[in-house]
Protein backbone atom coordinates (compact mmCIF):
# COMPACT_ATOMS: atom_id res chain seq x y z
CA UNK A 1 0.00 0.00 0.00
CA UNK A 2 1.58 3.17 -1.16
CA UNK A 3 1.61 6.36 1.06
CA UNK A 4 0.64 8.30 -2.09
CA UNK A 5 -2.51 6.32 -2.94
CA UNK A 6 -3.67 7.32 0.70
CA UNK A 7 -2.67 10.85 0.00
CA UNK A 8 -4.32 10.85 -3.36
CA UNK A 9 -8.27 10.01 -1.88
CA UNK A 10 -7.56 13.00 0.93
CA UNK A 11 -6.29 15.43 -2.09
CA UNK A 12 -9.40 15.27 -3.90
CA UNK A 13 -12.04 15.95 -0.85
CA UNK A 14 -9.47 18.45 0.14
CA UNK A 15 -9.76 20.07 -3.56
CA UNK A 16 -13.39 19.64 -3.86
CA UNK A 17 -14.00 21.81 -0.52
CA UNK A 18 -11.31 24.10 -1.60
CA UNK A 19 -12.41 24.99 -5.12
CA UNK A 20 -16.46 25.18 -3.42
CA UNK A 21 -15.51 27.40 -0.71
CA UNK A 22 -13.41 29.43 -3.01
CA UNK A 23 -16.18 30.01 -5.03
CA UNK A 24 -18.52 30.29 -2.03
CA UNK A 25 -16.51 33.68 -1.95
CA UNK A 26 -18.86 34.92 -4.34
CA UNK A 27 -21.97 34.49 -2.19
CA UNK A 28 -21.13 34.33 1.30
CA UNK A 29 -23.05 33.13 4.29
CA UNK A 30 -24.59 29.96 5.79
CA UNK A 31 -26.23 28.84 2.13
CA UNK A 32 -23.25 29.53 0.10
CA UNK A 33 -21.06 27.79 2.99
CA UNK A 34 -24.00 25.02 2.79
CA UNK A 35 -23.28 24.18 -1.16
CA UNK A 36 -19.47 24.21 -0.45
CA UNK A 37 -20.19 21.88 2.23
CA UNK A 38 -22.15 19.29 0.42
CA UNK A 39 -19.57 19.19 -2.39
CA UNK A 40 -17.04 18.12 0.60
CA UNK A 41 -19.40 15.48 1.56
CA UNK A 42 -20.00 13.57 -2.11
CA UNK A 43 -16.05 14.45 -2.33
CA UNK A 44 -15.84 12.27 0.60
CA UNK A 45 -17.98 9.47 -0.41
CA UNK A 46 -17.19 9.58 -3.41
CA UNK A 47 -13.19 8.38 -2.46
CA UNK A 48 -14.15 5.97 0.25
CA UNK A 49 -14.13 2.79 -1.56
CA UNK A 50 -17.12 1.96 1.46
CA UNK A 51 -20.24 0.67 -0.58
CA UNK A 52 -22.20 0.54 2.18
CA UNK A 53 -21.87 4.52 2.28
CA UNK A 54 -23.09 5.01 -1.06
CA UNK A 55 -26.84 5.00 -0.15
CA UNK A 56 -25.80 7.49 2.04
CA UNK A 57 -24.57 9.38 -0.08
CA UNK A 58 -27.36 12.33 -0.25
CA UNK A 59 -27.61 12.42 3.74
CA UNK A 60 -23.53 12.61 4.20
CA UNK A 61 -24.04 15.63 1.85
CA UNK A 62 -26.79 17.09 3.52
CA UNK A 63 -25.10 16.61 7.62
CA UNK A 64 -21.96 18.51 5.62
CA UNK A 65 -23.64 21.54 4.17
CA UNK A 66 -25.53 21.74 7.53
CA UNK A 67 -22.66 21.46 9.40
CA UNK A 68 -20.29 23.97 7.33
CA UNK A 69 -23.40 25.80 6.50
CA UNK A 70 -23.90 27.00 10.17
CA UNK A 71 -20.78 28.12 10.74
CA UNK A 72 -21.69 31.04 7.86
CA UNK A 73 -23.49 32.69 10.75
CA UNK A 74 -20.20 33.99 12.18
CA UNK A 75 -19.01 37.37 11.21
CA UNK A 76 -15.30 37.62 10.74
CA UNK A 77 -14.57 40.61 8.13
CA UNK A 78 -13.34 42.61 11.14
CA UNK A 79 -11.20 39.53 12.51
CA UNK A 80 -9.27 39.41 8.67
CA UNK A 81 -8.65 42.96 9.34
CA UNK A 82 -7.50 42.36 12.92
CA UNK A 83 -4.96 40.07 11.19
CA UNK A 84 -4.15 42.86 9.14
CA UNK A 85 -2.46 44.84 11.52
CA UNK A 86 1.49 46.26 11.74
CA UNK A 87 1.63 44.80 15.34
CA UNK A 88 1.95 41.55 16.79
CA UNK A 89 -0.47 41.61 19.36
CA UNK A 90 -2.92 42.48 17.20
CA UNK A 91 -1.90 40.54 13.85
CA UNK A 92 -1.73 37.35 16.39
CA UNK A 93 -5.24 37.86 17.77
CA UNK A 94 -6.33 38.52 14.37
CA UNK A 95 -5.03 34.76 13.02
CA UNK A 96 -5.42 33.24 16.26
CA UNK A 97 -9.26 34.10 15.99
CA UNK A 98 -9.68 33.14 12.52
CA UNK A 99 -8.22 29.49 14.00
CA UNK A 100 -10.70 29.33 16.07
CA UNK A 101 -13.38 30.77 13.12
CA UNK A 102 -12.08 27.71 11.06
CA UNK A 103 -11.96 25.52 13.93
CA UNK A 104 -15.91 25.95 14.54
CA UNK A 105 -16.87 25.40 10.63
CA UNK A 106 -14.62 22.34 10.41
CA UNK A 107 -16.18 21.23 13.85
CA UNK A 108 -19.68 20.78 13.45
CA UNK A 109 -18.96 19.58 9.14
CA UNK A 110 -17.07 17.06 10.22
CA UNK A 111 -18.43 15.89 13.48
CA UNK A 112 -22.22 16.03 11.60
CA UNK A 113 -20.38 14.01 8.73
CA UNK A 114 -18.77 11.11 11.24
CA UNK A 115 -22.56 11.08 12.84
CA UNK A 116 -24.34 10.05 9.40
CA UNK A 117 -21.49 7.50 8.99
CA UNK A 118 -21.23 6.26 12.47
CA UNK A 119 -25.34 5.85 12.53
CA UNK A 120 -26.02 2.06 12.07
CA UNK A 121 -29.55 0.18 12.39
CA UNK A 122 -27.70 -1.40 15.68
CA UNK A 123 -26.99 2.21 16.46
CA UNK A 124 -28.80 4.84 15.58
CA UNK A 125 -27.89 8.28 16.30
CA UNK A 126 -30.86 10.12 18.23
CA UNK A 127 -31.42 13.12 15.89
CA UNK A 128 -33.97 14.77 17.70
CA UNK A 129 -31.88 14.94 21.48
CA UNK A 130 -28.64 15.67 19.73
CA UNK A 131 -30.11 18.56 17.78
CA UNK A 132 -31.95 19.71 20.79
CA UNK A 133 -28.81 19.50 22.72
CA UNK A 134 -26.98 21.47 20.26
CA UNK A 135 -29.29 24.62 19.88
CA UNK A 136 -29.39 24.54 23.79
CA UNK A 137 -25.45 24.23 23.83
CA UNK A 138 -25.29 27.37 21.72
CA UNK A 139 -28.16 29.42 23.07
CA UNK A 140 -26.91 28.84 27.00
CA UNK A 141 -22.80 29.28 25.52
CA UNK A 142 -24.06 32.59 24.28
CA UNK A 143 -26.25 34.18 26.96
CA UNK A 144 -23.59 33.10 29.23
CA UNK A 145 -20.37 34.21 27.21
CA UNK A 146 -21.46 37.12 25.34
CA UNK A 147 -24.47 38.61 27.20
CA UNK A 148 -23.06 37.54 31.26
CA UNK A 149 -19.65 37.53 30.99
CA UNK A 150 -18.92 40.14 28.09
CA UNK A 151 -16.55 38.16 26.29
CA UNK A 152 -16.50 39.87 22.70
CA UNK A 153 -14.71 38.45 19.32
CA UNK A 154 -16.20 41.16 16.48
CA UNK A 155 -17.50 43.84 18.41
CA UNK A 156 -19.58 45.72 17.06
CA UNK A 157 -20.52 42.71 15.01
CA UNK A 158 -22.45 39.56 15.61
CA UNK A 159 -20.95 37.29 18.19
CA UNK A 160 -23.01 34.73 16.96
CA UNK A 161 -19.02 32.17 16.93
CA UNK A 162 -20.38 31.94 20.70
CA UNK A 163 -23.78 30.19 19.14
CA UNK A 164 -21.46 27.88 17.14
CA UNK A 165 -18.84 27.15 20.16
CA UNK A 166 -21.71 26.17 22.11
CA UNK A 167 -23.47 23.65 19.63
CA UNK A 168 -20.46 22.58 19.19
CA UNK A 169 -19.25 21.33 22.62
CA UNK A 170 -22.96 19.96 23.06
CA UNK A 171 -22.41 17.75 20.12
CA UNK A 172 -19.06 16.55 21.16
CA UNK A 173 -20.30 15.71 24.96
CA UNK A 174 -23.19 13.78 22.65
CA UNK A 175 -20.72 11.59 20.97
CA UNK A 176 -18.72 11.26 24.03
CA UNK A 177 -21.71 9.72 25.95
CA UNK A 178 -22.82 7.60 23.34
CA UNK A 179 -19.16 6.58 22.54
CA UNK A 180 -18.74 7.66 18.76
CA UNK A 181 -15.03 8.26 19.22
CA UNK A 182 -14.43 8.29 15.34
CA UNK A 183 -17.31 10.65 14.86
CA UNK A 184 -15.45 12.61 17.50
CA UNK A 185 -12.18 12.14 15.49
CA UNK A 186 -13.60 13.21 12.16
CA UNK A 187 -14.83 16.55 14.39
CA UNK A 188 -11.41 17.51 15.71
CA UNK A 189 -9.45 16.53 12.68
CA UNK A 190 -11.84 18.85 10.34
CA UNK A 191 -11.87 21.55 12.92
CA UNK A 192 -7.82 21.77 13.50
CA UNK A 193 -7.81 21.68 9.78
CA UNK A 194 -10.30 24.56 9.42
CA UNK A 195 -9.11 26.44 11.83
CA UNK A 196 -5.20 26.40 10.36
CA UNK A 197 -6.69 26.56 7.17
CA UNK A 198 -7.99 30.15 8.05
CA UNK A 199 -5.78 31.55 9.69
CA UNK A 200 -2.81 30.01 6.99
CA UNK A 201 -4.96 32.03 4.30
CA UNK A 202 -5.28 35.25 6.37
CA UNK A 203 -1.13 35.44 6.54
CA UNK A 204 -0.86 34.53 2.23
CA UNK A 205 -3.78 37.26 2.02
CA UNK A 206 -1.58 39.93 4.10
CA UNK A 207 1.46 38.60 2.25
CA UNK A 208 -0.26 38.95 -1.41
CA UNK A 209 -1.64 42.03 -0.66
CA UNK A 210 1.83 43.83 0.79
CA UNK A 211 3.58 42.43 -2.64
CA UNK A 212 0.58 44.17 -4.64
CA UNK A 213 0.00 40.96 -6.52
CA UNK A 214 -2.85 41.37 -9.29
CA UNK A 215 -4.97 38.48 -7.39
CA UNK A 216 -7.74 38.38 -5.76
CA UNK A 217 -5.74 36.93 -2.45
CA UNK A 218 -9.65 36.84 -0.11
CA UNK A 219 -10.17 34.08 -2.63
CA UNK A 220 -6.97 32.59 -1.71
CA UNK A 221 -7.66 32.73 1.96
CA UNK A 222 -11.33 30.84 1.21
CA UNK A 223 -9.35 27.89 -0.85
CA UNK A 224 -6.81 27.62 2.02
CA UNK A 225 -9.28 27.05 4.69
CA UNK A 226 -11.35 24.70 2.23
CA UNK A 227 -8.36 23.03 1.03
CA UNK A 228 -6.69 22.13 4.84
CA UNK A 229 -10.25 22.06 6.27
CA UNK A 230 -11.18 19.12 3.53
CA UNK A 231 -7.80 17.32 4.15
CA UNK A 232 -8.54 17.51 8.06
CA UNK A 233 -12.05 15.99 7.53
CA UNK A 234 -11.03 13.54 4.66
CA UNK A 235 -8.19 12.05 7.59
CA UNK A 236 -10.14 12.12 10.18
CA UNK A 237 -12.55 9.78 8.93
CA UNK A 238 -10.47 7.81 6.34
CA UNK A 239 -7.76 6.82 9.81
CA UNK A 240 -11.28 6.19 11.69
CA UNK A 241 -12.87 2.85 12.28
CA UNK A 242 -16.47 2.73 11.17
CA UNK A 243 -19.17 0.17 11.27
CA UNK A 244 -20.83 -1.19 8.43
CA UNK A 245 -24.10 -0.96 7.53
CA UNK A 246 -26.03 -2.06 4.86
CA UNK A 247 -29.35 -0.84 5.72
CA UNK A 248 -31.33 0.40 2.60
CA UNK A 249 -31.93 4.08 3.59
CA UNK A 250 -36.29 4.91 2.81
CA UNK A 251 -36.61 6.45 -0.22
CA UNK A 252 -38.41 9.59 1.43
CA UNK A 253 -35.54 10.30 3.70
CA UNK A 254 -33.40 10.23 0.47
CA UNK A 255 -35.70 12.55 -1.17
CA UNK A 256 -36.28 14.95 1.32
CA UNK A 257 -32.61 15.43 1.68
CA UNK A 258 -32.38 15.47 -2.15
CA UNK A 259 -34.80 18.66 -2.18
CA UNK A 260 -33.14 20.25 0.48
CA UNK A 261 -29.44 20.19 -1.38
CA UNK A 262 -30.70 20.83 -5.56
CA UNK A 263 -33.80 23.01 -4.67
CA UNK A 264 -33.77 25.03 -1.43
CA UNK A 265 -30.02 25.33 -0.87
CA UNK A 266 -29.69 26.93 -4.74
CA UNK A 267 -32.80 28.75 -4.02
CA UNK A 268 -32.14 30.45 -1.12
CA UNK A 269 -28.53 31.50 -3.11
CA UNK A 270 -30.68 32.64 -6.20
CA UNK A 271 -32.92 34.54 -3.62
CA UNK A 272 -29.41 36.41 -1.98
CA UNK A 273 -27.26 37.13 -4.97
CA UNK A 274 -29.05 36.44 -8.31
CA UNK A 275 -32.15 38.11 -8.46
CA UNK A 276 -32.36 40.54 -10.39
CA UNK A 277 -32.96 43.77 -7.80
CA UNK A 278 -29.73 42.21 -6.24
CA UNK A 279 -27.30 41.94 -9.76
CA UNK A 280 -28.70 45.70 -10.08
CA UNK A 281 -27.08 46.49 -7.01
CA UNK A 282 -23.66 44.51 -7.82
CA UNK A 283 -23.30 45.18 -11.33
CA UNK A 284 -22.15 48.66 -10.73
CA UNK A 285 -23.10 51.43 -13.17
CA UNK A 286 -22.60 50.01 -16.95
CA UNK A 287 -24.67 51.12 -19.93
CA UNK A 288 -26.61 47.97 -20.72
CA UNK A 289 -27.02 47.64 -16.80
CA UNK A 290 -30.59 46.22 -16.59
CA UNK A 291 -30.19 43.98 -19.88
CA UNK A 292 -27.32 42.25 -18.28
CA UNK A 293 -29.00 41.77 -14.88
CA UNK A 294 -32.06 40.55 -16.39
CA UNK A 295 -30.15 37.87 -18.94
CA UNK A 296 -28.48 37.02 -15.85
CA UNK A 297 -31.18 36.15 -13.86
CA UNK A 298 -33.44 34.46 -16.25
CA UNK A 299 -30.20 32.27 -17.08
CA UNK A 300 -29.48 31.39 -13.29
CA UNK A 301 -33.00 30.15 -13.04
CA UNK A 302 -33.54 28.16 -15.86
CA UNK A 303 -30.34 26.51 -15.50
CA UNK A 304 -30.76 25.95 -11.30
CA UNK A 305 -34.67 24.22 -12.56
CA UNK A 306 -32.73 22.19 -15.29
CA UNK A 307 -30.38 20.91 -12.91
CA UNK A 308 -32.94 20.69 -9.97
CA UNK A 309 -35.04 18.40 -12.67
CA UNK A 310 -31.94 16.47 -13.99
CA UNK A 311 -30.82 15.27 -10.65
CA UNK A 312 -33.77 14.34 -9.27
CA UNK A 313 -34.61 12.27 -12.40
CA UNK A 314 -31.03 10.47 -11.81
CA UNK A 315 -31.08 10.10 -8.23
CA UNK A 316 -34.34 10.00 -6.46
CA UNK A 317 -35.13 6.14 -6.60
CA UNK A 318 -31.98 5.72 -3.80
CA UNK A 319 -29.75 3.16 -5.71
CA UNK A 320 -26.68 5.04 -5.63
CA UNK A 321 -23.34 3.26 -7.38
CA UNK A 322 -20.02 5.14 -8.01
CA UNK A 323 -21.19 6.85 -10.63
CA UNK A 324 -23.84 8.33 -9.29
CA UNK A 325 -22.05 9.64 -7.08
CA UNK A 326 -19.40 11.41 -9.37
CA UNK A 327 -22.20 12.64 -11.23
CA UNK A 328 -24.06 14.07 -8.30
CA UNK A 329 -20.46 15.76 -7.43
CA UNK A 330 -19.47 17.09 -10.85
CA UNK A 331 -22.67 18.54 -11.75
CA UNK A 332 -23.04 19.97 -8.41
CA UNK A 333 -19.93 21.75 -8.32
CA UNK A 334 -19.93 22.87 -12.08
CA UNK A 335 -23.19 24.65 -11.52
CA UNK A 336 -22.09 26.52 -8.53
CA UNK A 337 -18.85 27.65 -11.18
CA UNK A 338 -21.21 28.72 -13.97
CA UNK A 339 -23.28 30.58 -11.14
CA UNK A 340 -20.44 32.14 -9.76
CA UNK A 341 -19.17 33.35 -13.31
CA UNK A 342 -22.71 35.25 -13.65
CA UNK A 343 -22.82 36.92 -10.80
CA UNK A 344 -19.56 38.48 -11.30
CA UNK A 345 -21.06 39.43 -14.57
CA UNK A 346 -20.04 37.51 -17.77
CA UNK A 347 -22.95 38.53 -19.64
CA UNK A 348 -21.33 42.18 -19.67
CA UNK A 349 -17.91 40.70 -20.58
CA UNK A 350 -15.97 40.00 -16.92
CA UNK A 351 -14.21 37.41 -17.33
CA UNK A 352 -12.28 37.19 -13.94
CA UNK A 353 -8.60 34.92 -13.60
CA UNK A 354 -9.92 33.14 -10.25
CA UNK A 355 -12.90 31.67 -12.19
CA UNK A 356 -11.11 30.24 -14.81
CA UNK A 357 -8.88 28.38 -11.79
CA UNK A 358 -12.25 26.67 -10.58
CA UNK A 359 -13.20 25.47 -13.78
CA UNK A 360 -8.99 24.02 -13.88
CA UNK A 361 -9.32 22.79 -10.14
CA UNK A 362 -12.53 21.09 -11.42
CA UNK A 363 -10.99 19.39 -14.45
CA UNK A 364 -8.27 18.67 -11.89
CA UNK A 365 -10.13 16.14 -9.56
CA UNK A 366 -11.92 14.63 -12.26
CA UNK A 367 -8.62 13.63 -13.95
CA UNK A 368 -7.58 12.38 -10.50
CA UNK A 369 -11.00 10.78 -9.54
CA UNK A 370 -10.32 8.85 -13.32
CA UNK A 371 -6.93 8.36 -13.58
CA UNK A 372 -5.90 7.71 -9.37
CA UNK A 373 -6.38 4.52 -7.02
CA UNK A 374 -6.36 5.87 -3.42
CA UNK A 375 -6.41 3.38 -0.84
CA UNK A 376 -7.27 3.76 3.11
CA UNK A 377 -5.12 4.13 5.59
CA UNK A 378 -3.49 0.62 6.68
CA UNK A 379 -4.07 1.42 10.23
CA UNK A 380 -7.50 2.85 11.74
CA UNK A 381 -8.48 3.49 14.63
CA UNK A 382 -11.35 4.65 17.46
CA UNK A 383 -8.88 6.22 19.74
CA UNK A 384 -9.20 9.28 21.20
CA UNK A 385 -5.85 10.70 21.50
CA UNK A 386 -6.27 14.03 23.85
CA UNK A 387 -2.65 14.20 24.06
CA UNK A 388 -1.88 14.21 20.41
CA UNK A 389 -4.57 16.69 19.80
CA UNK A 390 -3.10 19.01 22.55
CA UNK A 391 -0.02 18.84 21.04
CA UNK A 392 -0.80 19.14 17.35
CA UNK A 393 -3.06 22.33 18.83
CA UNK A 394 -0.09 24.04 20.66
CA UNK A 395 2.06 23.29 17.96
CA UNK A 396 -0.35 25.24 15.56
CA UNK A 397 -0.70 28.01 18.15
CA UNK A 398 2.98 28.71 17.93
CA UNK A 399 3.02 28.53 14.18
CA UNK A 400 0.50 31.12 14.27
CA UNK A 401 2.55 33.43 16.59
CA UNK A 402 5.38 32.93 13.98
CA UNK A 403 3.05 33.91 10.99
CA UNK A 404 1.43 36.68 12.70
CA UNK A 405 5.38 38.05 13.76
CA UNK A 406 6.31 37.79 10.16
CA UNK A 407 3.13 39.44 8.76
CA UNK A 408 2.87 42.10 10.87
CA UNK A 409 6.85 43.37 10.08
CA UNK A 410 5.83 42.67 6.34
CA UNK A 411 4.21 45.80 6.19
CA UNK A 412 3.63 49.57 7.67
CA UNK A 413 -0.17 49.30 7.15
CA UNK A 414 -2.68 48.24 5.17
CA UNK A 415 -6.21 48.62 4.26
CA UNK A 416 -8.66 47.56 6.04
CA UNK A 417 -6.47 46.73 8.74
CA UNK A 418 -7.62 47.82 12.44
CA UNK A 419 -6.53 47.10 16.12
CA UNK A 420 -8.72 44.84 18.70
CA UNK A 421 -6.01 46.83 21.46
CA UNK A 422 -5.10 49.87 21.13
CA UNK A 423 -1.36 50.19 20.33
CA UNK A 424 0.78 53.62 21.62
Amino acid sequence: MKISNQVLGILIVAMSLATAWAIRGQFGHEQGAAWAGAVGGLALVLVSQRKDWYNKMVLVALASALGWGAGGMISYGIVVGYGRADNFINAFYGLGMLFVIGGLFGLLGGGLVGMVLDSTAKKRVKWGALISEMVAGGLICYFFLVEQIGIKMTPPRSEAWAFIFGAGLAMVWHMARENRNSAIRAAIFSALGGGFGFAFGNFLHVLGNTMEIPFNMWNVMEYSIGFFGGSGMAYGVFSSKWPVDETKIKNWTNRVALFVLVVFIPLIVYRESLSYEHLIRRLGDMATLESVAMTSTIFVAILLVLVAVFLFWKLSDGKYKKKDIALFLFVYLSTYAIISYVVKGVFAGNMILNHHLYVVNIVLIFILFKKGKWTWFASVSEAVNIKKWTIIFVAIVVFIAILSLVASNFHEGLHGAHNRFPIE
